[in-house]
C-alpha cells in the first residue's frame, strides 16, 4: 500500500502547486518575478537596466523599440544592435537573467511601419540572432516573430505570449487635419477586413490561449487596455481589440495580463469588458525615452509616470489562490505606482 502513496499524490495534486507526504496541496507560496521595459535608444546611457538587474527577475521582457533602428540599411540596423550589446548595463542584465523580446516599429525598421515594410524578413533574422532565439525555436519557422515561452516552478506554469504587432498589421488611418472629433495621428479603423495580427497569428493565438496555465502574460508592443488617444495602439483597430477579448472568453483563458510599451510614459490601465474579467495592462516606457505630453486615460489606475521607468510583475501562488502585483520603478530603484490584482478576479465565468 505504501508504494501507492506517491502515485496517489501525483494524481490528486496534478495541476496544483505541489504535494506534501499526506497527498494534500501544499500551501507553500510559489513566486515569479517578471521585469519589463521598452523604448531604449542605443546611444543613450541606460541606468534603468541596472534597476531591473537589482530586482533579480526570473525574466526580463523587452517590449519593443529596443533600439532605434529606423533604417532601410541592414548594416545600420545591425550596427545599432551591436551598440546595445556593448553597453555594460545591458551585459549585466543579460548575465543576470533570461531575456525575451518582441519588437515595435523602430526596431522593426521604420516609424509606424506595418506589413508593407520591405525588409521585414531580413530584419527578423537580425532580431532572432541578436536575442539568441534557438535555431529550433518555432519562432524561426514562420513569418513574423510571435511565439510562446514558459516559466515553471513548483508545479505552477506561467505562459508568456510574445505578440508581433508589426509584420501583419494593416496601415492605420491617418487623422485629417481638420478632424475635430479625434486627435493626434490616427483615427479608429472600422473596416472589418483590417487586421492587427493577421490570420495566421490569430489562429496560433487561439491554440495558445487554450493551453492550461496558472497565469498568462501577453507581451504587446502597443497598448491594449487604455482609452483612445490617437497614437498607435489597439484602439485604432477596435474590432481587433474586441476579437481579442472575445477570444479570451471563448477559450476560457484565465489569468491574462497585458504588458505594453511604446508611448514614452508608464501607467497601469484596466479595461472593463462585459461578460469577461477586467483586462489589466502594465505599460512601461521608456528606458531612455520620455514624452512632453501624457495623454488622458479614463482607464488609468493611479498616476502616470513621466520619468524613465521599468515595470515588474510579481506573481505569487498559494494553494488555490494567487495574486499579481503590477509595479513601475524609476531610476531611484523604488516603486512609483503599484496595483495588486487577485488572480481569482481573472477567471472566465463558467
Amino acid at each position: 500500500m505504501q508504494k501507492l502513496i506517491p502515485l496517489l499524490c501525483l494524481i490528486i495534486c496534478l495541476g496544483a502547486a505541489s504535494c506534501n507526504s499526506s497527498g494534500k496541496a501544499s500551501t507553500k507560496p510559489v513566486s515569479f518575478r517578471i521585469a519589463l521595459g521598452s523604448c531604449a535608444h542605443q546611444d543613450e546611457p541606460q541606468p534603468l537596466l541596472d534597476v531591473a538587474t537589482a530586482q533579480q527577475p526570473d525574466v526580463f521582457i523587452y517590449l519593443g523599440d529596443n533600439i532605434y533602428g529606423d533604417s532601410y540599411s541592414l548594416d545600420t540596423l545591425q550596427a545599432k544592435y551591436d551598440r546595445l550589446a556593448a553597453k555594460p548595463e545591458f551585459q549585466r542584465l543579460k548575465a543576470s537573467t533570461r531575456l525575451l523580446a518582441t519588437w515595435d516599429d523602430h526596431d522593426y525598421g521604420w516609424n509606424d511601419a506595418g506589413r508593407h515594410f520591405s525588409l521585414k524578413a531580413e530584419s527578423k533574422e537580425i532580431f532572432m540572432d541578436f536575442w539568441e532565439v534557438p535555431a529550433r525555436n518555432k519562432r524561426r519557422t514562420h513569418p513574423g516573430i510571435y511565439g510562446t515561452e514558459w516559466l515553471e516552478q513548483g508545479g505552477r506554469k506561467v505562459q508568456i505570449i510574445l505578440l508581433d504587432n508589426r509584420t501583419f498589421r494593416d496601415e492605420l488611418i491617418h487623422r485629417e487635419e481638420n478632424d475635430k472629433e479625434f486627435k493626434n495621428d490616427y483615427v479608429p479603423n472600422k473596416n472589418p477586413d483590417s487586421t492587427f495580427l493577421g490570420a495566421a497569428q490569430w489562429k496560433w493565438l487561439e491554440g495558445e490561449l487554450s493551453k492550461p496555465a496558472d497565469a498568462r502574460i501577453i507581451a504587446s508592443s502597443n497598448q491594449f487596455s487604455h482609452a483612445y488617444n490617437g497614437w498607435e495602439s489597439w484602439t485604432n483597430v477596435p474590432h481587433e481589440r474586441q476579437r481579442m477579448t472575445d477570444l479570451i472568453k471563448s477559450t476560457k483563458a484565465n489569468g491574462v495580463i497585458f504588458l505594453s510599451g511604446d508611448v514614452h510614459w508608464g501607467e497601469i490601465s484596466r479595461l472593463e469588458v462585459p461578460g469577461l474579467y477586467p483586462i489589466y495592462d502594465l505599460t512601461s516606457s521608456g528606458i531612455t525615452q520620455t514624452w512632453d505630453v501624457i495623454e488622458p486615460n479614463d482607464n488609468r489606475l493611479g498616476k502616470a509616470i513621466p520619468q524613465n521607468n521599468i515595470g515588474v510583475v510579481d506573481l505569487t501562488f498559494t494553494g488555490d489562490d494567487g495574486q499579481a502585483k503590477l509595479s513601475l520603478f524609476d531610476a531611484t530603484g523604488l516603486p512609483v505606482v503599484s496595483e495588486v490584482v487577485g488572480l481569482k478576479m481573472l477567471r472566465v465565468e463558467k
